[in-house]
């Protein structure tokens, strides 16, 4: 644990409400966010967490460091939006969700790629990724921002939770599995598909998905081959 940790630790340990105020300001909004992969609302996700740093108070003393504290906070979360989640009839184990989610469902639409069977470039793109506005140039406007919360919130629990720990609160992909008790292939795979509903999202609401002409993809790929090499045939 780092120099700053350890301060961290000593001054919850010597019961400073400003610290504590602090790190509660700091991590509630993750927490509510992640509470709601276990139960069914956000009000009994608030609970959860008010539970939590209850919990986090009570047990700052035996916090042994072996983990970053706020590894530590969540794997309490995770405890306690187990035990809610079962009273209320709706709660599994985070692996569990994960493992349900993970199905045979491509992550993008098997239409923006050319056929197997093409004769020049079968499998690849024939839509790829469009360039989004900057943030200048409007992406983080309010009208985009609400599509961008809105798709989150209907991304799968186990997703979303992923999603906004690496994404929004700028976790690394160890500390998420810690938290979280997955495998770092578990986390690869909630991400990716995460990340791939989200920019789809983005992209229908810019009108960036349009219908896919294979033939003229390929005229336009080999137009640009031919010309960056003269002698490609």
């Amino acid at each position: 644990m780092h120099c700053e940790g350890e301060a961290l630790v000593a001054a919850l340990r010597s019961g400073d409400e400003k610290a504590f105020g602090a790190l509660v300001d700091l991590h509630t909004p993750a927490l509510i966010r992640a509470a709601l992969a276990y139960v069914p609302s956000r009000a009994v996700a608030e609970e959860v967490v008010q539970e939590t740093w209850i919990a986090v108070m009570r047990g700052i003393d035996g916090f042994a460091g072996r983990s970053s504290l706020k590894t530590w906070i969540f794997r309490i979360l995770t405890n306690v939006a187990l035990r809610r989640g079962a009273r209320e009839r709706r709660s599994v184990p985070f692996a569990a969700l994960a493992a349900a989610e993970n199905t045979d469902e491509p992550s993008v639409d098997p239409e923006r790629f050319l056929p197997a069977d093409h004769e020049r470039f079968p499998g690849h793109w024939a839509l790829p990724p469009t360039r989004w506005p900057t943030p200048e140039e409007g992406l983080l406007s309010g009208e985009t921002r609400a599509v961008i919360v809105a798709a989150i919130g209907e991304l799968a629990g186990a997703q979303r939770t992923v999603l906004t720990l690496r994404d929004i609160e700028g976790w690394s992909s160890e500390e998420v599995c810690k938290a979280l008790e997955i495998t770092p292939g578990n986390q690869r795979i909630l991400l990716h598909r995460a990340r791939t509903r989200l920019r789809a999202a983005i992209e229908d609401y810019f009108g960036a998905v349009e219908e896919i002409d294979c033939d003229a993809v390929t005229a336009e790929v080999m137009a640009d081959t031919e010309e960056k090499e003269p002698g490609f045939r």
